[in-house]
């Protein structure tokens, strides 16, 4: 609730310090005096457009910080805070400030953060509820009304929100396959052709690299042939280099063992022997090699090309080539199965429709059932705020299916008729600004149980009635407050003053040219007092004041 606000050099006035408890308060003072203006100062912390003209006459800014304290932190200031990085701690003040300048522009604080205006109005509708004469939010907006309803019902809507979750999760995946089928069908053909063609090639992982390393040998070959066919003629035939080692060798072994140099040259010569014959062996296997076979060159450029060309084709290494076939099959393969898996997504989609609408049937019997409830809450409040001839009425409609949505098929709005035989219309439609304050007063009263903002005020409830009305506006108004919560009341009625558990006096004095509007906490003689120039006008008569005492007792 709201426990303290501070006003600094807002319109007439200076400096200002008001304090507030639960309960019902009351702000009184005579026409002019200056109450829009501490609406108007509370409105800049709660996100109203800043108006230059708010300044006070001299100055070149103005401020007005409002501190709200909670029980518990409700969960929409406290996730609309951990959204914005504002950290509160458990029972933390919630200090809101916000300065205007003179010459335009304003800025806005949160706990001593920098917030925007956008922040102060997310943050508006669970701190005050203001309801006045042209008030054009709150109940009067229908866009509240479902929610006011659901919250009286007591809506599962989580229910409904998941439900609905499902469902949209369910269409989905159901769109995402159709899509995913509809392109593969539009590549179908081209698909095929692409996986013919690389079917025909069969390429393998390591082919390239494979075939390259082939054709450079065979290019070798065909450079070296010459060179080792004249190296065969060495080698070959009895007069050879090896068959003449062979020879001397044989030789060489029959008198060895004449002398031990013979010996040892033996030994050379065998090594020389077996050396030069795996020297034969290399050259044979390196000419087994490097043989030039120009249709084996043809063979290995040919696939080595068409490799390549089909890579670049598809924009890959060569060596991806048989993944990308793998891809293709797979991709075919989808098409052939879409339909089955389609199928299931379907039902799935269906079902998960099913789910919905029945928990959305459930919400709207829930929500139809409260309305007749609200309905005749209202009603019974009606005539003592003498609208007698009044009608209140909580319209459900459905909503097309594209405006479904977390919270059903169900658009609420509450509607009024205020004379007999007249048709129903919106809260905001009816002509008396008087009417529209009872009526809502009314409506909070049934509602009273069911939450809302933490502080809710009401700008002259009263005006234009009195006697028994007024009486009958007070006590709801007190009904209406508790120590949990809060609500402010702006009156002309003595018969509404009389209620408040706190009593403001708004004044305005003039001194020279210089005029300022004051705020004063009335004790016990002072609510006489004020109550008492309430009844009687400019005059305090001792009857007035006699009044004014059978009015404080009565409450």
């Amino acid at each position: 609730m709201l426990t303290r606000l501070s006003i600094r050099n807002i319109v007439l006035i200076e400096a200002l310090d008001l304090e507030f408890r639960g309960g019902l308060g009351v702000l009184t003072g005579e026409t002019g005096a200056g109450k829009s203006i501490l609406l108007d100062a509370l409105g800049l912390v709660l996100g109203d457009r800043a108006e230059t003209a708010l300044v006070r006459a001299g100055e070149d800014k103005a401020s007005v910080t409002a501190s709200f304290v909670f029980p518990a932190l409700p969960a929409g200031i406290a996730e609309t805070l951990d959204d914005a990085g504002i950290e509160i701690e458990p029972g933390e003040p919630l200090l809101i400030r916000r300065q205007v300048k003179a010459d335009g522009g304003s800025k806005a604080f949160v706990n001593d953060q920098s917030a925007s205006v956008a922040l102060l109005r997310a943050l508006a509708p669970a701190l005050v509820e203001l309801h006045g004469q042209h008030d054009d939010r709150g109940l009067v907006n229908p866009r509240g009304h479902r929610e006011l309803l659901d919250r009286y019902a007591g809506t599962d809507l989580a229910a409904l929100a998941a439900a609905w979750r499902d469902w949209a999760k369910a269409e989905a995946q159901l769109a995402e396959a159709r899509a995913e089928v509809e392109q593969a069908k539009a590549d179908e053909d081209l698909l095929t052709a692409h996986l013919a063609e690389l079917d025909a090639l069969t390429p393998e992982v390591g082919e390239e690299e494979r075939l390259a390393a082939q054709r450079i040998d065979l290019q070798k070959g065909e450079r070296l042939s010459g060179e080792l066919e004249e190296l065969r003629h060495i080698w070959e035939g009895s007069d050879s280099p090896l068959a003449s080692l062979r020879v001397a060798a044989r030789k060489l072994d029959r008198i060895a063992e004449e002398h031990p140099l013979l010996a040892e040259a033996l030994a050379a010569l065998d090594r020389a022997v077996i050396e030069a014959g795996e020297a034969e062996e290399t050259l044979e296997r390196a000419a087994e090699a490097l043989v030039h076979d120009p249709a084996a060159l043809e063979a290995a450029e040919t696939r080595l090309f068409d490799l390549r060309a089909l890579a670049r084709k598809h924009r890959c290494e060569v060596d991806e080539l048989p993944a990308l076939m793998e891809e293709m099959r797979r991709k075919l393969a989808a098409i052939e199965g879409g339909e089955a898996e389609l199928g299931a997504l379907e039902r799935a989609a269906t079902e998960a429709r099913a789910a919905y609408l029945a928990a959305a049937d459930a919400a709207h019997e829930a929500r139809a059932k409260a309305a007749a409830r609200l309905d005749k809450a209202v009603a019974a409040e009606l005539a003592p705020l003498k609208l007698d001839a009044a009608r209140f009425r909580t319209a459900i409609t459905g909503l097309p299916e594209d405006k479904w949505g977390a919270l059903g098929r169900d658009a609420v709005e509450f509607l009024i008729a205020t004379n007999p035989g007249a048709d129903f219309a919106p809260l905001a439609k009816i002509a008396s600004g008087g009417e529209l304050s009872r009526f809502i007063l009314a409506l909070k009263v049934a509602l009273a149980e069911k939450g809302g903002a933490a502080t809710i005020i009401f700008d002259e409830i009263d005006r234009g009635v009195g006697g028994a009305v007024a009486s009958a506006i007070g006590e709801r108004l007190a009904r209406l407050a508790s120590d949990e919560g809060q609500l402010l009341a702006v009156t002309h009625s003595p018969q509404v003053a009389a209620r408040g558990g706190q009593h403001y006096l708004i004044a305005k004095a003039s001194s020279g040219t210089v005029t300022k509007t004051s705020v004063v906490l009335l004790g016990a003689e002072g609510r006489q007092e004020e109550i008492a120039r309430m009844l009687s006008g400019a005059e305090v008569t001792p009857e007035a004041r006699a009044q004014a005492d059978r009015l404080l007792e009565g409450v």
